[in-house]
């Protein structure tokens, strides 16, 4: 049996942050604010897990108000989430990820994050598409006033 999911985020770049996007550190003056580290990737990763499921949302596990989670690594909580979806017994068959970003640049860090994100899900890299866009400088992102990622899962029956 196969189950689909989507999710979605995207959060504000402001100076003072670090940019992370897949567990990777990328070069840029400003980082996306968040109560846990950020990641949108991450968090739309997670949020594509449960839907696939109807487990919810990352909001349902990993409340933005509790201070567990303050500052935390995005790879922990991608790290439990797929845990949960192995307790399901499902395993990825296959991720497909968008990052939308004015700036910085994608393509040099997308390699990183592929392995980066292949070894958190215990998978090949390349069952791991991620692909970058601009938006053609329209809306918050186009104005490099955020990062917004979308990421479609597909699980099978282990």
């Amino acid at each position: 049996m196969y189950r689909i999911g989507q999710g979605f985020d995207i959060h504000k770049l402001v100076e003072g942050r670090k940019l992370i996007l897949g567990g990777i550190e990328l070069e840029y003056e400003k980082g996306l604010l968040g109560h846990s580290d950020a990641d949108a990737l991450a968090h739309s990763i997670i949020d594509a897990l449960f839907g696939a499921l109807a487990l919810g949302d990352i909001g349902t596990h990993f409340p933005d108000n509790d201070p567990k989670y303050k500052n935390i690594d995005s790879m922990i909580l991608l790290k439990e989430a797929y845990t949960l979806v192995k307790e399901q017994g499902y395993v990825i068959n296959n991720l497909d990820n968008t990052i939308f970003a004015q700036a910085p640049k994608m393509k040099p860090y997308i390699p990183k994050i592929q392995e980066n994100l292949a070894q958190i899900l215990e998978i090949d890299k390349s069952l791991i598409s991620i692909k970058a866009k601009t938006m053609e400088e329209q809306d918050s992102v186009g104005q490099k006033k955020a990062i917004s990622t979308q990421s479609i899962v597909l699980l099978r029956k282990a």
